[in-house]
């Protein structure tokens, strides 16, 4: 078998690509392969799903959408993408707290990866989970749920503790959200009103080519039933509210894009970026992430802005996004509050990795951790350091997959190494 990850940049070396249709097929598949690897939207930018036997695909296993009204949860497929299930779910009057900005990718790959939405006041997508159900390396079933020993190391544990098969999340009311964009934030803006500014909507993304003219756009998703919606008027800090949809690269259909132009929707079709029937194009980009301590965001930014001239020829658009801090182990955002400096590269892989390597060195005293499935050149020192619990997920990982079944090149490089 050979297949390629979503953008075309890296060939699986994957000998067999397996789809089980139940939970019994999987334990089978577990049991008889002696490395193996969730394979969900390939939406990595890196080998973190990749090894030398087989891949599981999820993709086959029985749909399902289970609601707890009185807990407050959904139960869904691990395999099922978010945009899949988010409609159902609002039908049925709920919702879940944020999304990524594409709705295509995997539930169970974004939790695993720390993959996240933006605002203030929201966690990664990772902790809105409940409770998981996961296939262990030795071929077991086993469910584990918020509040239990180890449950915050499983949650963001890049595959290793297991192969999810269905995923608890917390939910809450349905609400609808607004979307307006604002055009050439001022540098000197930003940063004298940066709290301010992230905080001025339920999510704020800041889209920028780190040239002179700042921040090009600033995507405010606001909830109607927020009064920051109301308190928005005519001028954001010296930026200018657009009156056409916009797509954050120039030049490009925006009708791809969620509506904008402050009408109201439901939150699972404003939260993402894009449109779930927009199909994402393949093998154009490259993407990097590095979520840092909000202590440290403006004086990251600033870095970054220093690597310009060597960062714009090979950058489509950087994104800027905050998360709240969590207690999940491999968690970027980790025990405090972050932001995410996100680059969508052009496919000049040589000329990205270079930057990459500087991009490392000039942030590494603020402490930026990589996002896991995406690109990043820092070494495993550096990551280990600034993990504390990582000892104790090794410890286990150890203890639910003693043969190594589920680890690979990339894993035993950051994680082991």
């Amino acid at each position: 078998m050979t297949s390629t990850n979503w953008a075309g940049n890296l060939r699986y070396n994957a000998v067999m690509l397996e789809e089980p249709t139940s939970t019994i097929e999987l334990q089978e598949l577990v049991l008889l392969s002696p490395r193996v690897r969730a394979l969900g939207s390939r939406h990595s930018f890196n080998a973190i799903a990749d090894t030398l036997d087989t891949q599981v695909s999820l993709a086959k296993m029985p749909t399902e959408i289970e609601i707890d009204a009185e807990a407050r949860t959904v139960t869904v497929s691990a395999g099922a993408r978010y945009g899949d299930f988010a409609q159902e779910l609002a039908t049925a009057g709920w919702a879940i707290h944020n999304l990524a900005s594409l709705p295509h990718i995997s539930v169970a790959g974004a939790i695993a990866t720390g993959t996240h939405g933006s605002g203030d006041s929201n966690g990664n997508l990772a902790t809105a989970v409940a409770g998981l159900e996961l296939v262990t390396g030795t071929g077991d079933v086993i469910s584990v749920r918020r509040g239990e020993p180890n449950f915050d190391g499983m949650v963001v544990s890049l595959g290793l503790a297991g192969i999810v098969t269905r995923v608890t999340l917390d939910i809450e009311p349905s609400f609808e959200v607004l979307q307006d964009v604002w055009e050439n934030l001022p540098w000197e803006q930003l940063f004298a009103n940066y709290d301010a500014i992230t905080s001025a909507a339920y999510s704020v993304s800041l889209f920028t080519h780190w040239g002179d003219d700042g921040i090009t756009q600033a995507w405010l998703k606001s909830r109607t039933d927020d009064p920051r919606s109301a308190a928005i008027g005519d001028d954001f800090y010296g930026a200018t509210r657009q009156q056409r949809q916009r797509h954050p690269l120039p030049d490009i259909d925006a009708s791809v894009t969620t509506t904008q132009l402050g009408v109201a929707g439901p939150w699972w079709d404003r939260l993402p970026h894009f449109k779930l029937e927009f199909t994402p194009s393949n093998g154009e980009e490259l993407q990097s992430e590095f979520i840092v301590p909000r202590r440290n965001a403006v004086a990251a930014i600033e870095a970054v802005r220093a690597l310009a001239p060597s960062i714009r020829p090979h950058l489509l658009v950087s994104e800027l996004r905050t998360m709240t801090g969590d207690s999940l182990w491999l968690s970027p955002s980790h025990s405090e509050d972050c932001i995410g400096i996100h680059f969508t590269w052009k496919q000049d892989i040589p000329e990205v990795e270079a930057v990459l390597r500087d991009l490392d060195v000039a942030l590494r005293p603020f402490e930026a951790r990589p996002h896991w499935g995406k690109l990043f050149e820092t070494d495993a020192a550096t990551i280990a350091a600034l993990y504390p619990r990582l000892d104790e997920f090794r410890a286990l990982v150890s203890e639910l997959d003693p043969d190594g079944r589920f680890r690979n090149e990339f894993v035993d490089r950051w994680i082991f190494g």
